[in-house]
């Protein structure tokens, strides 16, 4: 398959600089049996909560044709494959076994192993609104580090607490299915105090090389009126800055630490908790977002349904191509994004790494993807001219896979997956980025 768009070589990043790609434990593996049940598997087995009927019983079945997988990351040319591990498969009997052979596998094919050790996937006898979620979360991944810790050299503690907590608690369009509103803040405060304790955790068994995948978008407001750009600073806070001040600066954004379960004095010593120094910082980065005033009735956005009674409204941002999720297409965003973190948090900001970026196209024939792809790789380096530390850039994803509430309708790959048959073909965008890798020479 010839690759048609994009062909100028890709920019030249800096020695050490990671290419890779990425996908999650639920999302990929099926094997359902072969572990212990999740929050993921008690949502999709409630009608109507996934939009096709799907469930990831089997997915792509990557559990048992990882070895295929890993052919495909090896010709791909990548330096390391981001993969989740999934906490109720290590609670079950022989869990670790699969990570031990996949890391085995990553090793002899010369990837590197990037575990993110939460990926939405909670046990299903846990809930994110307990603190001691946050201690067992700790204990975790102590188990995984002592076990796969002499083959992997660099970490990911959580994938996007902010979409956990928003769709998953707050709104109810993931799993667990809560729609506690700002009530689900105690379940964002639980997650990065997970992470901070986990990074105790990993540095006590000897890792190092520690990071967080974030998700994070400028968000624009609507217009220059007061009340819009009032609300698009909310928004912001409650999506970019709640999720980054306590981890880079120590603190939460004014207003919002009084509103974390326990008292002042507790949030205080949680907050040194989860500012543990972190090696990198990881952005998942697809799309800025448009946000005006209340506009008093619920909107349909993005597939979800937002509340009346939200202090803000997401607009349509019209103007720029959409992928087929009908997300918009803004790769100088990613620009404007890293650009202004780095003028936020100055010295406190890590190394960053693109832990994901991608989109979702049809087709194998995916032109579009390559446009795509190329476009927010030159962001990217646009952003590390301007004197961001940009360290790595990941993919989302290698296969296409159970996109969640979506079920198997948006196609994210690299690699077409046949739900039938389970047959991999690799798309032009793998074809494209096999063929860019190896001109860096």
């Amino acid at each position: 398959m010839i690759a048609r768009m994009a062909t100028n070589p890709l920019p030249q990043f800096p020695p050490g600089f990671l290419w890779g790609v990425s996908t999650s434990a639920h999302q990929i593996e099926g094997a359902v049996q072969e572990r212990g049940p999740s929050v993921w598997d008690a949502f999709t087995a409630e009608p109507g909560r996934v939009k096709d009927g799907s469930t990831a019983a089997v997915a792509c079945d990557h559990y048992h044709r990882y070895p295929e997988d890993v052919a495909l990351l090896a010709d791909l040319g990548v330096d390391a494959y981001r993969f989740s591990v999934s906490w109720p498969r290590v609670n079950s009997p022989g869990g670790l076994d699969f990570y031990d052979r996949l890391v085995d596998a990553l090793c002899a094919a010369g990837v590197r192993s990037v575990p993110t050790l939460f990926h939405w996937d909670l046990p299903l006898e846990l809930d994110w609104l307990d603190r001691d979620t946050a201690e067992r979360f700790a204990e975790y991944a102590g188990v995984v580090a002592a076990r796969l810790g002499d083959r992997v050299r660099k970490w990911i503690t959580l994938n996007e607490p902010a979409e956990h907590t928003l769709l998953g608690h707050a709104l109810g369009a993931h799993a667990p299915g809560r729609r506690l509103l700002f009530d689900a803040l105690p379940v964002a405060h639980h997650q990065l105090l997970a992470h901070g304790l986990a990074v105790r955790a990993l540095r006590a068994a000897g890792a190092g090389d520690i990071g967080i995948a974030n998700s994070h978008g400028p968000t624009w407001a609507a217009s220059p009126s007061p009340e819009d750009v009032e609300a698009a600073d909310f928004y912001d806070v409650l999506l970019n800055r709640l999720f980054a001040d306590p981890l880079l600066l120590g603190r939460y954004p004014e207003g919002v630490g009084e509103l974390m379960p326990g008292d002042p004095g507790g949030v205080e010593a949680d907050l040194k908790v989860i500012a543990e120094p972190l090696d990198w910082y990881g952005i998942n980065y697809y799309q800025p977002t448009r946000v005006g005033a209340p506009q008093g009735t619920e909107i349909e956005f993005g597939g979800l349904t937002l509340p009346a009674e939200l202090p803000f409204s997401v607009r349509q941002l019209e103007g720029y191509p959409v992928t087929d999720f009908g997300w918009p297409v803004v790769p100088e965003a990613l620009t404007e994004l890293l650009v202004g973190f780095r003028e936020r948090y100055g010295d406190r900001l890590p190394p960053v790494v693109i832990t994901e970026n991608g989109c979702s196209y049809e087709g194998i024939d995916d032109q579009e993807r390559i446009a795509f792809l190329d476009g927010h790789v030159r962001a990217l380096h646009r952003a590390s001219e301007q004197g961001v530390d940009v360290r790595g850039y990941f993919v989302w994803s290698l296969l296409d896979n159970f996109e969640w509430a979506e079920g198997y309708a948006r196609r994210f790959g690299l690699v077409h997956v046949d739900y039938d048959t389970l047959r991999r073909t690799p798309k032009a965008s793998y074809t494209w980025l096999r063929d860019a890798l190896r001109a860096r020479g």
